[in-house]
């Protein structure tokens, strides 16, 4: 299994060969164009990362959560993952950090743990995707962009927690 990376790569190399394809040099235009990308997608990486940390040390994201575990809890997502439910479109890093106090304090086979890992499984960091998609795609129409985007995380969510539920 640890052999299937170099070996795809040799592999590569040998087709690359066989058709007479200068392999080094396409590798390093795509290396050029990595690095275009990088320096095209930063300020909005900046932008999301600062919100993140604003959200956390202005008390927003706590009031939040607070806010959100009663009706949360009535569409089926137990209260105690509301704070990764408001964190996850956010944060890809901070889930997983959410993730592992579940896992800590309610033990993985618990419903709580398992609908939290389908919820981290099942859906993405929202503004961090579009923000890279956005700055690579150079797409201004975006007006049902995140509403649409949230709303199918929320209902995907929601699914998550019913599904785990059905089959437990």
């Amino acid at each position: 299994m640890i052999y299937i990376i170099p070996l795809l790569l040799i592999a590569l190399f040998i087709y690359c060969f066989i058709k007479n394809i200068p392999a080094y040099n396409h590798f390093a235009d795509g290396a050029k164009t990595a690095v275009d990308l990088i320096i095209s997608i930063f300020p909005y990486l900046v932008a999301i990362f600062i919100f993140i940390e604003i959200m956390k040390i202005s008390g927003v994201s706590n009031f939040l959560v607070n806010l959100l575990s009663t009706p949360l809890a009535c569409l089926g997502i137990p209260p105690e993952l509301a704070e990764l439910v408001i964190l996850r479109p956010f944060s890809g890093s901070g889930s997983l950090g959410i993730l592992k106090n579940i896992y800590t304090s309610y033990g993985v086979d618990s419903y709580i743990s398992i609908c939290a890992s389908v919820i981290v499984g099942a859906s993405d960091t929202l503004f961090y995707v579009t923000s890279i998609y956005l700055a690579t795609t150079k797409i201004r129409k975006t007006k049902y962009l995140i509403p649409v985007a949230l709303l199918a995380c929320f209902l995907g969510t929601i699914s998550s927690c019913l599904f785990v539920k059905l089959l437990i």
